[in-house]
């Protein structure tokens, strides 16, 4: 069966999703999250229309967005977005941090099996939030772990690798600054998880590329968003690791932005833009030594791969 990503218009083959922003937030539409810090309040379609339309001039053709629900995200704006724009996006299920809901939330007490029962009905059902308009499901599984997993953390990530044993979904995590990771791995290969459709996001915020390289030869890719925040001074230790690794591990590296604040968008009077992932990165990259064909893999190859379905009848866990 052909692999495919399931977007918030629909499945697509995997060999169309084209170059791809890995880790984004596109919509965030959440009193309580504004209020933690109103440069997250990204609830306007006519921004995102406008800063998508500019991502996809400059080559971009998907993106990947990680509000789950419940905090945060809107579906049916993220179809309208995706419609007008002709990015593909892929919206996510799952958990984020415990900060991004209200205390009282009642996910936040969920166990196990409903965490993973509540992941698999939003990947396989097609009436998320708005059963009488645009049919959408998710198509990745998001889960968040800290500087140590909680023990709320530790039922998502168990959640989530059951979900995706019964769905064949992906999985994106969150870790803070690169912290947990191998926890976070060990954790989802103990409940099953298929470790070639887990990406593990923000790791480049730990700059050292032997940590990297152990948890890259678990098998999991990773995902590297913070190229555009390095001052100066500091070099650009993001385009380094990837200049390191992708010799070693030409499959398993991808890039994003996680760009989720109002002063980052052109479209919000902020720069530098989510086109510069498509515009200015590859220069970077191309300037320091890597060629066209490393390039592709990281945009669009590694993707395509990662943010696949499998079949759960034949899937092999590593």
């Amino acid at each position: 069966m052909t692999s495919h990503v399931r977007t918030v218009l629909g499945d697509i083959p995997a060999s169309e999703l084209g170059a791809c922003g890995a880790h984004e937030h596109v919509i965030i539409r959440s009193d309580h999250v504004a209020a933690l810090d109103p440069e997250l309040r990204l609830d306007e379609t006519e921004p995102a229309e406008r800063e998508l339309r500019l991502f996809h001039a400059a080559g971009g053709r998907a993106m990947i967005d990680t509000m789950p629900g419940v905090c945060g995200r809107d579906v049916q704006a993220l179809a309208q977005v995706s419609r007008r724009s002709k990015v593909h996006l892929v919206c996510s299920t799952g958990l984020h941090l415990a900060r991004y809901y209200p205390t009282d939330a009642p996910v936040l007490s969920y166990t196990v099996e409903q965490l993973a029962d509540w992941f698999a009905s939003e990947i396989e059902q097609k009436t998320l939030e708005s059963p009488d308009k645009q049919p959408v499901s998710a198509g990745i599984i998001k889960v968040a772990g800290g500087e140590k997993l909680s023990e709320l953390q530790r039922r998502a990530f168990t959640a989530a690798a059951i979900a995706q044993q019964r769905t064949g979904c992906p999985i994106i995590t969150h870790t803070e600054r690169g912290a947990a990771a191998m926890d976070q791995i060990e954790l989802l290969r103990t409940y099953g998880a298929r470790l070639d459709r887990v990406t593990l996001s923000h790791v480049d915020r730990n700059t050292d590329p032997e940590y990297h390289a152990a948890i890259l030869d678990t098998g999991v890719c990773m995902e590297y968003d913070g190229a555009f925040r390095w001052k100066p001074a500091e070099g650009n230790p993001t385009v380094d690791l990837l200049c390191k690794l992708l010799p070693r591990y030409p499959m398993q590296l991808m890039v994003g932005m996680d760009a989720a604040r109002r002063r980052y968008w052109q479209s919000y009077g902020g720069g530098p833009g989510m086109a510069w992932l498509m515009r200015q990165l590859p220069q970077i990259l191309r300037a320091a030594g890597l060629d066209d064909q490393a390039i592709k893999r990281i945009y669009v190859d590694n993707p395509a791969s990662a943010f696949s379905f499998f079949d759960t009848d034949s899937k092999e866990t590593q």
